[in-house]
């Protein structure tokens, strides 16, 4: 009977450490980035996936359908006062961030349902705002998926590619 006691418990050790390293740490990290651009906070909540040896524009991310410019959430893009995003109005408010990319321009929109998971239950007619925007071939890649801002330009870069949005 011990015998058997002690079997039994060496099983649930096993599966419990087969149980523990199986739960890997997720490959998209959550990230926020804020800073102020002319008087207005700015924060964009983001999943960052890694590009891991994949092919990431036009075959990862498809060209000429809505993506949610990050990974698992939509991003979301948040503002305290209105601002002039490449030359059009937004109001202030919390935003979902898509992007539309193809490989000569890219389709940047900010849609008013600002809590989605994905892409999956996008809708065009909760647009804000839609504005096109030129990537740009960056000089080294980008493993992860990061948003920067600078003085009047918040900018997404992920692999060999930087996709610039004015702000103002």
């Amino acid at each position: 009977m011990r015998l058997l006691k002690k079997i039994h418990l060496l099983l649930i050790a096993f599966l419990v450490i087969n149980s523990l390293n199986a739960q890997e740490k997720p490959t998209s990290t959550k990230e926020v980035v804020s800073g102020k651009i002319n008087g207005a906070t700015i924060t964009i909540n983001y999943g960052s996936p890694s590009v891991r040896d994949r092919e990431i524009w036009g075959k990862l991310v498809p060209f000429n359908q809505v993506w949610r410019a990050g990974a698992n959430d939509a991003t979301t893009f948040e503002i305290d006062k209105e601002l002039t995003v490449e030359g059009s109005k937004l109001p202030a408010g919390k935003y979902s961030f898509f992007i539309i990319p193809n490989d000569k321009e890219c389709i940047v929109i900010f849609n008013k349902e600002a809590k989605q998971w994905g892409a999956y239950k996008y809708k065009e007619k909760e647009d804000q705002l839609r504005v096109t925007v030129k990537q740009k071939v960056a000089k080294s890649k980008a493993e992860k998926l990061v948003y920067t801002m600078d003085k009047n330009t918040i900018s997404l870069s992920w692999d060999n590619w930087i996709i610039p949005v004015s702000v103002k």
